[in-house]
């Protein structure tokens, strides 16, 4: 169904297209046509940080900012759904128009900028979703007008208060589009607003009786001493998580479209070789203790089953699914199916 609707889709504004797209998703779940959409993809249990996730293949930050969606996407057959990224206060986020489809390359370009309604606002229409078949990550961000050196108050505040409703929560200090931010993710930023972060994740886990795994997603442009240093601190402050990676400001796969001069991040098939090598290194520099997640770039199953090689446990989708809608949710748990089949067949023949 969605190949019929693309056409149509691709004909609007990137932004009215992704409201409308959600809006239709949403009608045809309470209405019950959701096969129309999608296979739902045969079960592959996955178990990371404790949590049994039904399947590995996610839906990343960005999609539902608002976590208006929450039912409706994971209908669609997704293993785990992350909404966000949310602020403390609601905000516009950057003037329109701010994305734009590189569809020759199978890519889009968004300065959106933390647009969502607020804290408090996801959490309500967290309380009203009734979360089946998957599990849910909430990301969580600072405001525009908060600078770094008060950035840990905003984190704080977001963790705290959707530390209750989350399966598992992301701190993101890798979005292009707030001005300053990726400066968080420098050695002694990073040090610091996780060290405060994971102090208070331990003393929420104690106040509600449960522990909520908090990960951190980091960007695909930081430098090879970048990546040494974040993988230090992560490693050293024991964070639960990290999810490589978010969109690039690189430009030189893209440097002959007429859009590569917009600024803001590039997200779709040109980052999958970029946000992979970072996965991989990320991979060899922290313990196995510490999960990943691999997104950046998927547009197939043979995609998602290298970022599994490349040292993932779960991965992610959201430009992937604009380029080739639901079924590509199926064919990538398929596809992680085989690859995790593919040894115990060798194994057999073997012997």
């Amino acid at each position: 169904m969605y190949g019929f609707a693309r056409p149509f889709l691709f004909g609007l504004d990137p932004e009215r297209a992704h409201a409308l797209a959600l809006a239709s998703m949403e009608a045809a779940y309470r209405g019950g046509l959701n096969p129309l959409l999608s296979r739902r993809p045969r079960p592959l249990p996955t178990k990371v940080w404790g949590l049994n996730f039904p399947n590995p293949v996610g839906l990343a930050a960005g999609m539902d900012k608002n976590g208006e969606h929450i039912d409706a996407l994971l209908a669609l057959g997704f293993g785990f759904v992350e909404i966000g990224t949310v602020t403390p206060e609601a905000q516009p986020g950057n003037p329109k128009p701010r994305m734009f489809r590189l569809k020759h390359h199978r890519a889009i370009i968004n300065r959106l900028g933390f647009n969502n309604d607020g804290v408090d606002a996801l959490l309500r229409n967290v309380g009203r979703a009734r979360r089946r078949g998957g599990l849910l990550g909430i990301n969580i961000g600072k405001n525009k007008h908060t600078p770094n050196e008060s950035a840990e108050s905003d984190y704080l505040f977001c963790l705290e208060r959707v530390y209750p409703a989350a399966d598992y929560i992301t701190v993101n200090i890798s979005s292009p589009n707030t001005a300053g931010l990726r400066e968080l993710q420098e050695e002694q930023s990073l040090r610091r607003l996780v060290s405060l972060l994971r102090e208070a994740q331990e003393r929420l886990g104690a106040q509600h009786g449960k522990r909520v795994p908090m990960l951190v997603k980091v960007a695909p442009d930081l430098s090879d001493d970048d990546i040494e240093a974040a993988a230090r601190v992560l490693s050293d402050l024991s964070v639960d998580g990290v999810i490589a990676t978010n969109t690039t400001v690189s430009r030189l796969a893209v440097q002959d479209h007429r859009y590569s001069r917009e600024s803001g991040g590039l997200s779709g098939a040109p980052l999958m070789d970029k946000s992979t090598a970072v996965l991989r290194m990320l991979r060899t520099r922290l313990p196995e203790s510490i999960p990943l997640i691999g997104v950046g770039g998927i547009q197939s199953g043979a995609d998602a089953a290298k970022k599994m090689a490349a040292g993932a446990s779960l991965v992610q989708l959201y430009t992937g699914l604009v380029y080739r809608g639901p079924v590509l949710i199926g064919e990538c748990v398929d596809a992680i199916r085989r690859r995790k089949e593919a040894p115990s067949r060798g194994n057999l023949h073997n012997e």
